[in-house]
């Protein structure tokens, strides 16, 4: 088996390809996999740690507002279906799937006319450019959310399989992880992050979080991570509040053991990016989510509205309520078990059971139905 993936520009789009792509690999030990991307997204750093071979179509994005740089983007909107189709000769693909970003476009176009099986993966709760521009042409669309089918006009080609998530998540229990980590079976966990670069606004409400409600509490363990860029402002924060002087705090640049972390969480105050969804919902976790405001057509905040909706979950927004409302809905989950309770279970009702597996499965009947 061939397989061409791609798919970049965030971590949200990378890991489902990769995830995608460790899952055939384990199925079909021999099989080559490959992955396409532009030389900038972050694809640059996580294809290559994860073992895959990485070519580059050079695409971009057509920016909303008037700018020169659209020109560049539509001079090569024109010309990277053609770059794309000699990496599709030289790899010779059997399937080609893409999970998002623009450089999915132009392969997965070419590969579509070349008569090459074709797939698409949408994470979010609403569609993506290059998705709705290419669901007229590809033969599979693999849905997280079921919301999402609703922008596209194309129901017999939409499968609803969840998020796909590399190893670890849901793996673990809850009272193995505790013991694990050392964190008593009746204390209270909460794990809060903003992601591996880190989040300003987050960094700030947990902080006072920490200062104002979880500092000291003997029931509450409270673990946070202040990603990689504000590592030093949130550690010099942490200090001049003098919350190093509490045993229940811990304050980290990265979790590096999220999948155990998770498991032995009680509440979970993080972003609402796809991939982030889809552990949370594997874990079955209660969730506080604080969508980024600066993603592409909003696509936290509408991830995370479904939840909402739904009662799976509490979502904030940034503004200049958000230390107050972050500790006032915190407060309330921690000293409600029911209500964490109904919430996890809520959240766990979005996961999909074997989303892995089924994506692996239906991919072997694409390429068995065009030989």
């Amino acid at each position: 088996m061939r397989v061409l993936m791609t798919g970049g520009g965030t971590g949200g789009h990378v890991n489902p390809a990769i995830a995608i792509a460790d899952t055939i690999r384990e199925n079909v030990p021999d099989a080559q996999i490959a992955f396409v991307g532009t030389d900038r997204g972050i694809e640059n750093k996580l294809v290559p740690q994860a073992g895959y071979r990485l070519f580059h179509v050079n695409v971009m994005g057509l920016r909303r507002s008037l700018s020169p740089k659209n020109i560049k983007a539509a001079y090569l909107a024109l010309t990277s279906p053609r770059k794309a189709r000699r990496v599709i000769h030289e790899w010779k693909p059997d399937i080609v799937i893409g999970t998002g970003g623009y450089v999915s476009w132009p392969v997965v176009k070419a590969a579509a006319a070349m008569g090459i099986p074709t797939a698409l993966h949408e994470s979010n709760a609403v569609p993506g450019m290059a998705v709705k521009m290419l669901s007229g042409v590809v033969d599979r669309i693999y849905l997280n959310f079921m919301e999402a089918g609703e922008g596209l006009h194309c129901p017999e080609k939409l499968l609803h399989v969840g998020c796909p998530l590399r190893g670890g998540f849901a793996q673990v229990s809850r009272d193995v992880a505790r013991r694990e980590l050392g964190i008593p079976r009746e204390a209270v966990y909460i794990l809060s992050y903003g992601g591996s670069l880190g989040a300003e606004q987050v960094n700030a409400a947990v902080l006072n979080l920490m200062e104002h409600y979880t500092g000291g509490k003997d029931n509450i363990i409270h673990c946070h991570a202040t990603g990689s860029i504000e590592k030093d402002i949130a550690a010099g924060w942490f200090r001049d509040k003098k919350l190093d002087r509490f045993d229940n705090l811990q304050l980290t640049e990265y979790i590096f053991d999220m999948p155990r972390r998770m498991a032995a969480a009680d509440i979970v105050i993080c972003r609402a990016g796809a991939m982030t969804i889809s552990e949370l919902a594997a874990a079955g976790k209660c969730a506080v989510l604080i969508p980024s405001p600066n993603v592409t057509n909003n696509q936290q905040y509408k991830n995370a509205k479904v939840l909402a909706d739904k009662g799976a979950a509490a979502l904030l927004t940034e503004n200049e309520q958000l230390s107050d409302n972050l500790q006032k809905t915190v407060s309330e989950l921690v000293e409600n078990r029911d209500l964490r309770t109904q919430q996890g279970q809520k959240i766990k009702s979005f996961d999909v059971a074997d989303t892995n597996k089924r994506i692996f499965q239906d991919i072997q009947k694409l390429i068995h139905s065009k030989k």
